[in-house]
């Protein structure tokens, strides 16, 4: 191996958890989550923690008789991404 390939597969070494930093960064700046598992990349979008109309909930409980959650537009406005990686394996199992 050479001087050459050496310091080529040094600077490779080094941006990899370079360039995870700078993505992790990345996300907490903009409000967002990653999740990564074997099958499936997602990023989601987060609650605003600055937001004037939920304060960082991300929505609000609606009163009446039956209360339901009405979502605020920080989080759920935004776009959400799922990469698919593995199919999930099937199961010959009776779901109960």
């Amino acid at each position: 191996m050479t001087a050459r390939h050496l310091r080529s597969a040094l600077l490779v070494a080094a941006a990899v958890p370079l360039a995870a930093a700078t993505a992790a960064a990345a996300l907490r700046a903009s409000h967002l989550k990653l999740y990564a598992d074997r099958h499936r990349i997602e990023i989601t979008a987060q609650p605003r923690p600055g937001c004037p109309r939920c304060h960082g909930e991300g929505g609000w409980w609606d009163g009446g008789a039956f209360p339901e959650m009405e979502a605020c537009g920080c989080s759920s406005d935004r776009r959400e991404l799922c990469i698919r990686l593995l199919p999930v394996p099937a199961r010959n199992e009776p779901p109960f």
